[in-house]
């Protein structure tokens, strides 16, 4: 019932956008009373809280996938893929990406419960970096003197993930994290639209640079 409940939730968020999820409505689409439903999720949020996670964790499998799959290629292959796997996933399933990095909900708080989903991703992507830093790969990005309050912050960061990093390379692996998400989100959300026509070319181009940012090697011949 849990699975049907959410899947109901779902098609509202599609149809509606996540501001107008009602477990009432919900309720009603499967033939229930408001208060049998509150047995499984006591309130909207909690409902909200179970789609956000499902969602980060979904988007987060594709990227482990992608990484899995990538084993013993170039850096920035393996970067890459996963990268390109997060766009895909963004693209088959819109309406959730939007939940998870699209307009925030009046009133609603994500919980503890999603940072760990959250963080997939990031640690996904991280392990590249991670893996050519280990294996003496690692190139300083450009720009790799960082202001001390960047550093420090990127210390903090290191302390927190229990890494060995140097700044510059986590720095601009946080920069590249984050414009990650900025080009997925400019696609799904048609920023693009009139102009970036060779968005499968661009993405490419561009998530590649993102990876030369965090220091990742490359070749003459990498895009």
């Amino acid at each position: 019932m849990t699975a049907a409940i959410k899947e109901e939730a779902r098609r509202q968020v599609a149809r509606e956008g996540a501001v107008k999820l009602s477990l009432r409505a919900v309720a009603r689409e499967l033939g229930m009373v408001s208060s049998a439903l509150y047995r499984y999720f006591p309130s909207r949020d909690d409902l909200l809280t179970a789609l956000i996670v499902d969602a980060y964790d979904a988007l987060g499998a594709a990227a482990e996938g992608a990484l899995a799959t990538a084993d013993g290629r170039e850096p920035l292959e393996r970067w890459s893929a996963v990268c390109r796997a997060v766009r895909e996933w963004a693209l088959a399933h819109p309406h959730e990406y939007a939940l998870i990095y699209g307009s925030p909900v009046p009133g609603y708080s994500a919980p503890q419960a999603t940072v760990v989903p959250a963080s997939r991703v990031a640690l996904a992507l991280l392990t590249v970096v991670l893996d050519a830093h280990a294996a003496g790969a690692l190139r300083a990005p450009e720009g790799a003197v960082v202001p001390e309050a960047v550093g420090a912050d990127a210390r903090a960061l290191a302390g927190t993930l229990g890494i060995e990093l140097p700044e510059a390379a986590l720095t601009g692996f946080t920069a590249a994290w984050a414009q990650l998400f900025g080009l997925v989100s400019f696609e799904v959300f048609g920023q693009f639209n009139k102009v970036v026509e060779a968005r499968e070319e661009f993405f490419a181009h561009a998530v590649a640079a993102l990876g030369r940012a965090t220091g990742l090697p490359w070749t003459s011949q990498s895009d």
